[in-house]
């Protein structure tokens, strides 16, 4: 690929994250030094041999000085992950997608039962949804923790589920899945343009200049459809069992399925669209 194609993408893909950085005070000193320091850990990455990534390989690869090597391999050294979301954010969101997806905790329309808080007979409750995400938690905290945070409600009837997806009201926790799923994200077209024989799913669709009346009208409806396709998708993985089986010694693998929205004034004249 030729520089100034990179270059020009590298613009559109920083653009967006550089002025949310201004926004937030972060100068241009304070990125500079966050990205000298990554540039260092994944060049080691990359140099997996016994022995290959020497101060000095690592200061050619990257075009930094080798005594500013040394002092940024020491301060990335296992430092250079994102903390995992909160023990309960996670096993909330477990609740959730199987509350969503799977059969047994949806009526007959395909829709999230009431669920009373014990199980009665042979129907599961809340109780048992816990105990299917394999949550080694009081099934109390975790209701707790999805009323909190507006998810679920609890009715004289039971426990209702208000939103198919697990939202966390903290702002760092929103950071941590934003790093995830945009990572991921970005991780899959890298990919694609280093494995074209092997591509992963990268379709996007994409309309100019609808009338701003028609798109207040449309865009819920179109939020709407996602949840079919993620909710059966996860049915498919819960089936697959993606739960409770992480101690298992078979090769594993993590994936990430996503669909995303946006939108912004165009200001310009009509124009053809394009998909």
């Amino acid at each position: 690929m030729p520089d100034t194609a990179l270059q020009t993408a590298l613009v559109e893909l920083l653009r967006p994250l550089v002025r949310y950085l201004i926004g937030h005070g972060w100068g241009y000193p304070a990125l500079c030094d966050l990205l000298k320091g990554l540039y260092v850990a994944e060049a080691a990455t990359l140099d997996r041999a016994p022995g290959r990534a020497t101060d000095s390989r690592l200061s050619l690869r990257t075009g930094i000085h080798r005594r500013e090597v040394k002092r940024l391999r020491k301060e990335w050294e296992g430092a250079a992950t994102l903390p995992l979301p909160r023990r309960d954010a996670n096993l909330a969101s477990r609740v959730v997608a199987t509350w969503g997806s799977a059969p047994e905790y949806l009526d007959a329309h395909g829709e999230p039962r009431v669920l009373p808080l014990r199980d009665v007979g042979d129907e599961p409750g809340f109780e048992a949804l816990v105990r299917r995400v394999k949550a080694d938690v009081r099934p109390r905290s975790v209701l707790d923790e999805l009323v909190r945070v507006g998810v679920a409600a609890e009715t004289p009837e039971g426990a209702r589920l208000l939103r198919t997806a697990y939202v966390s009201p903290l702002p760092e926790e929103k950071l941590e899945f934003l790093a995830a799923n945009v990572g991921d994200h970005l991780r899959s077209a890298l990919h694609n343009l280093s494995h074209p024989q092997e591509p992963y799913l990268e379709r996007a669709l994409y309309h100019e200049s609808i009338p701003a009346a028609d798109l207040d009208r449309l865009r819920p409806e179109l939020v709407r459809l996602a949840e079919p396709l993620l909710r059966e998708a996860n049915r498919r993985l819960l089936d697959a069992g993606t739960v409770g089986t992480e101690t298992r010694a078979t090769p594993r693998r993590r994936m990430r399925l996503g669909l995303y929205y946006y939108e912004e004034d165009t200001g310009g004249a009509p124009s053809t669209e394009n998909t």
